[in-house]
């Protein structure tokens, strides 16, 4: 019997260097932690403890030292984990040789987000992204001679379309990724058709952005009408999502529902889901999420805003909101530029609807979008 991701029992691992110092380092490697235990927790798995190694500088061979890797296969044993997750992005050959010193599934956080992907792509673009992204990913794991690349034990890391295809060779892989990036040329193409018959008619579009977990589907809902699927974890919404909705002045536009962006995104990860951030660029206006209420809140709107940038979407109009007010401690200080509001339980959302009138009337006057508020 094949082991579900349920019976999987995770060991995380970091090894942080020791470069950085003062309050603002330690506070990088608990949000790190954090976000990776959520990372495994949203994969399916049960994480039974959290290890941080300090180091002048990362092991070439197993990444952490010797000392931290005896220690390691103690509480492995002790703690009876099946699963080490590291932090750390690792090489084909780190991998193989953590693996054969732990004598257990070790993965990166890439794997985790892969594994992610693949349970939560529900359409056909979405599922084309995923296995375009495990293949490139594995062709590199094949290159390194990974040991264990034969298993299909279950659990994170071998589920997804690409599942199958771990024994096959480059040659192969090289083929079917040709064909996934021409598959997801026609795709692509075809919902350009949809965004051009959607300037037709006229209708302005809103893309919702921000970090994972930020509580975009739940606003999404919330404006729509619809019934995105909406958890407390990361990743919960891959695939875009588009509806109407209707304006304070009685004319409607689409709102735009799009995959959480993360920290450190890899660059596996970011290429093949370009395409699932393409429907930003239609986008006449932005909305920012936020999670107002996390600790983290300063660097996740940074990453964002990196990430936006690198796909020269910052010149766009970007309206910042910081959402999950009714999370917030009273007293909590206002976000310069930022529109306090709670997806949750309504608060804030007529001004808010105000607001992206407001937005698309200077941005597209043309457009005639219903008559500005006073």
């Amino acid at each position: 019997m094949i082991p579900e991701a349920r019976d999987e029992r995770a060991l995380l691992v970091y090894a942080h260097r020791k470069r950085a110092r003062g309050p603002a380092a330690v506070l990088h490697v608990a949000e790190a932690m954090d976000e990776l235990k959520d990372l495994v927790l949203a994969a399916g798995a049960k994480v039974v403890a959290s290890r941080v190694q300090s180091v002048d500088s990362v092991n070439p061979a197993t990444v952490v030292g010797k000392g931290t890797l005896g220690r390691l296969k103690e509480e492995i044993e002790t703690l009876g984990a099946n699963l080490v997750v590291f932090q750390n992005l690792l090489k084909p050959k780190q991998q193989a040789l953590l693996e054969e010193e732990l004598d257990v599934k070790t993965l990166d956080r890439r794997e985790v987000i892969l594994d992610i992907f693949a349970r939560r792509a529900r359409t056909r673009e979405g599922k084309l992204q995923v296995e375009l992204a495990q293949l490139s990913f594995r062709l590199g794991r094949l290159a390194g001679g990974r040991k264990e690349l034969s298993r299909l034990g279950g659990g994170i890391g071998t589920r997804g379309p690409g599942e199958k295809k771990l024994e096959e060779d480059r040659r192969r892989i090289r083929a079917q990724i040709r064909q996934l990036e021409r598959e997801l040329t026609t795709v692509r193409r075809t919902r350009s058709l949809h965004y051009q018959r959607r300037r037709e008619v006229g209708f302005p579009v809103v893309a919702l952005v921000g970090y994972t977990n930020a509580g975009k589907s739940t606003l999404f809902n919330r404006l729509t009408g619809a019934d995105v699927f909406v958890a407390d974890q990361l990743f919960a919404t891959l695939d875009p999502t588009a509806r109407k909705f209707r304006l304070p002045g009685g004319r409607e536009a689409i709102l735009v529902d799009t995959v959480g962006f993360i920290h450190d995104l890899p660059d596996e990860l970011r290429q093949a889901f370009l395409a699932t951030l393409e429907g930003i660029g239609e986008a006449d206006l932005l909305l920012h999420v936020a999670d107002g209420s996390s600790n983290a809140v300063e660097s996740n709107v940074g990453s964002v805003n990196a990430i936006l940038g690198e796909l020269s979407f910052r010149e766009k109009p970007i309206v910042l909101l910081m959402n999950k007010r009714d999370r917030c401690l009273p007293g909590t200080p206002p976000q310069e530029g930022a529109l306090w509001i709670s997806a949750k339980s309504g608060e804030g959302l007529p001004n808010l609807l105000t607001l992206i009138e407001r937005e698309l009337w200077f941005h597209r006057p043309q457009e005639n979008v219903s008559t500005p508020p006073a």
